[in-house]
């Protein structure tokens, strides 16, 4: 799942190798994609890449006449730059956009189609793409606490969800809440102002980070196939599920409820307890973030 770190990454990417030039050809390969009707992709072809804006972890393309291509990558949906369009798509191919500097090519692996794609006119149009979250960078830390409090809610679900917050989803979420040595399962009306002040530092902390590394890593190339990634060799705890904590030794654990994994570690964040799954059940039948869908924000 693309999150902000991600989204930031394949801005700038884009920005790099197609602003300013003149969009040829759109080719959509799988109908399902285009989410919208009017305008048309066919539309956009002959006018100039405007702009490259971010709305929480969906990016917006903008043209000329107040056109934008909003795309939304979902879970498995990525994208490569290419010298030219494929000559036969594959399996993973969504779409491409022929520029007169190269190819954007959007893909998505596996068999669920999540990732979609809209057509919209107009800065009114293209804020109702925005979920409304507060930014975990730029916000202030009133904004952050008043988010954050809302509702008693876990931090799992209130981190990950994009009305709350804009571009945290399953991955940085992990590797905030290891930071802020908070457990994912706490309640928000339990945090005292210390805690939700450690909470907004790390979350900023984590995402900054990220997105250096991220800059650094892609500073003059493409994000190629399989380098846009939930899963790093460095994250602490999140896709590391029995491996020993960088801090302390112990054997990183993990919740698996539905279709989504969170990994914690016991001795950091939860005072040397182990989440047990029974206990859990009905926390995260009531209050855990329930579909892919919920946390992404379709």
């Amino acid at each position: 799942m693309p999150e902000l770190p991600d989204i930031i990454a394949y801005q700038e990417a884009i920005q790099r190798v197609a602003l300013g030039c003149r969009l040829v050809k759109a080719r959509i390969y799988r109908p399902f994609l285009v989410r919208s009707i009017e305008p048309t992709v066919c539309a956009l072809e002959g006018r100039e890449l405007a702009s490259v804006e971010r709305i929480g972890k969906r990016l917006a393309l903008g043209f000329g006449d107040d056109l934008f291509l909003v795309f939304h990558l979902m879970i498995a949906g990525r994208f490569l730059w290419a010298h030219q369009p494929p000559p036969k798509p594959s399996k993973s191919d969504l779409a491409s956009f022929e520029f007169e500097s190269g190819t954007l090519v959007m893909t998505e692996a596996g068999t669920k189609r999540r990732a979609s794609l809209y057509v919209v006119r107009g800065r009114a149009n293209l804020a109702e793409h925005d979920r409304g979250g507060v930014d975990p960078i730029d916000g202030d830390a009133a904004s952050f606490a008043k988010a954050l409090t809302l509702e008693n809610r876990t931090l799992k679900r209130v981190l990950t969800n994009p009305s709350i917050f804009s571009g945290i989803g399953n991955a940085y979420s992990d590797e905030i809440l290891f930071a802020a040595r908070l457990s994912p399962v706490r309640l928000t009306g339990s945090l005292g102002p210390e805690d939700i002040e450690r909470l907004r530092i790390a979350t900023r902390e984590t995402l900054l980070h990220w997105t250096d590394v991220l800059r650094r890593e892609f500073k003059s190339k493409f994000p190629g196939r399989g380098q846009i990634t939930a899963f790093r060799d460095d994250f602490n705890v999140h896709g590391r599920f029995g491996e020993p904590c960088n801090d302390c030794g112990m054997p990183i654990q993990r919740i698996v409820h539905a279709e989504n994994e969170t990994n914690y570690c016991a001795r950091c964040q939860n005072e040397d307890r182990v989440l047990a799954d029974r206990a859990l059940s009905r926390l995260l039948k009531e209050d855990w973030p329930r579909t892919i869908e919920e946390m992404v924000g379709d």
